[in-house]
């Protein structure tokens, strides 16, 4: 009955029900979402997606977010769930490397303008949707990303099912079947990580989120027990999982609230090693560095492990470029990940000389830094919780600035500014519409 029960909670959850903390949390996680997709709405991905508007005859429905165009909604959530996760910049449930706003944001935010609908509606089905996928991954991680699953994808698809659902008011039966439909359309394989299929995983989820409801609300049928079933999702998708996590606590415990934000544009799994190089920096010159060794959790070397980038995509998955640019450049933002920048040759010469280590006793969120010099002298650095976890979190301030700094570019200054407090006054605004009209244009540096 895991599904079951998951359904009644969902449709038992009022906006009153959701603690002051929890919303504010929401509303940075949905201010880091619209930054990080429009920065990259002028990507190739994304040119070459929003190319099928002509060859699919799309409706002009609702917004991409940094751009002047209108699709359908599903095109809408496809393009803009894709676009927030290009940079690998978005948010992050640390406890199951999933990035919840990605599949849901884009249902939210393309429903929300389609049906003018009300700022607490939007706000409740962000957090409710965001809430279903991070706690079907407790349930499945880390079996089932182990075998090979992106589960942001996989899992991702369930909150962006939820998200519409509610938004799209089904019944109970019909968010039973939503949920089904969502779950046989569960993919996303992580070979394709280091490729643009990566980040049309999210974009993907949430298309076929919404499809599903919509599907549900005209009385399409599913599987009443996508989840629990023998040959349901838990059961094809994972060799070890445990149901009981979908629903315990249910109100009480709020997964969002451990949702953290990137200051760099990477694999979560790499900023402890970044925040160590960072901090080497401050004993020597790169000219009088022999070697820097990097003292990693397994995991890290497993998802990062590319010696020899040839693409900022490909970079994003390397020890060796990230720790490179973190020494050299003390950042490792999306600038440090440009094509060009993985090719430069100062840039190459100096990979080879971080050295990776494996320590299994080190946590996801730790790594030792040791840099050794030409001269013989050694210094060493311990990052216990790396820049962006929940333990050290980014401030606001940082997280508007990095907002601005991934916005500004695409729609200018003055809008940055006014959808920074819109967002902060979220509740009050008569329709998310008031946002979406500050996010869209034509690009101010084309």
């Amino acid at each position: 009955m895991t599904t079951q029960t998951l359904v009644n909670n969902i449709l038992k959850t009022s906006y009153a029900d959701i603690p002051r903390n929890v919303l504010e949390h929401a509303k940075k996680s949905i201010l880091n979402w619209i930054g990080v997709s429009i920065g990259a709405a002028y990507e190739p991905s994304v040119d070459m997606v929003l190319d099928l508007k002509k060859d699919l005859n799309s409706s002009e429905q609702v917004s991409v977010f940094g751009r002047s165009e209108k699709v359908d909604m599903l095109l809408a959530t496809l393009t803009n769930g894709m676009a927030s996760h290009i940079f690998d910049f978005d948010d992050t449930h640390l406890d199951t490397i999933h990035h919840p706003s990605g599949p849901v944001a884009p249902v939210v935010f393309a429903l929300s303008e389609w049906y003018e609908l009300d700022t607490t509606e939007a706000l409740k089905a962000f957090v409710v949707g965001c809430e279903v996928e991070l706690r079907i991954s407790n349930a499945v991680y880390p079996s089932h990303y182990d075998l090979g699953w992106h589960i942001t994808s996989t899992a991702g698809v369930f909150g962006a099912a939820t998200a519409a659902g509610l938004l799209l008011k089904l019944d109970e039966g019909q968010m039973l079947q939503a949920l089904g439909i969502a779950g046989t359309q569960s993919s996303g394989l992580r070979e394709m990580f280091g490729t643009m299929t990566k980040p049309f995983h999210p974009g993907k989820a949430a298309q076929n989120g919404l499809l599903a409801a919509m599907l549900a609300k005209k009385g399409f049928t599913s599987s009443e027990q996508v989840l629990e079933a023998k040959r349901g999702f838990a059961s094809v998708l994972s060799p070890d999982y445990d149901l009981n996590r979908v629903n315990e606590n249910w109100g009480s415990q709020w997964e969002l609230l451990k949702n953290a934000f990137k200051p760099y544009a990477c694999g979560i799994v790499l900023h402890p090693s970044i925040d160590a190089c960072i901090q080497l920096r401050d004993y020597a010159e790169p000219e009088d560095v022999k070697e820097i060794q990097v003292t990693v959790n397994p995991y890290v070397l497993e998802l990062t492990g590319k010696k020899e980038p040839q693409t900022g995509l490909e970079a994003k998955f390397s020890i060796y470029h990230s720790g490179t640019v973190g020494f050299l450049e003390r950042s490792a933002g999306e600038i440090q990940y440009k094509d060009e920048k993985v090719l430069d040759p100062a840039i190459v010469a100096f990979r080879s000389k971080i050295k990776p280590f494996v320590n299994k006793d080190l946590k996801e969120d730790e790594a030792i830094g040791k840099i050794i010099l030409n001269n013989g002298n050694e210094y060493t650095v311990k990052i216990e919780h790396a820049t962006g976890s929940i333990e050290n979190p980014m401030t606001k301030s940082q997280l508007v600035n990095k907002f601005n700094t991934l916005a500004e570019p695409i729609i200018g200054a003055d809008k940055v500014v006014d959808i920074i407090d819109k967002i902060d006054h979220f509740e009050s605004l008569s329709t998310v519409n008031e946002i979406i009209s500050l996010c869209t244009g034509e690009n101010v540096l084309a």
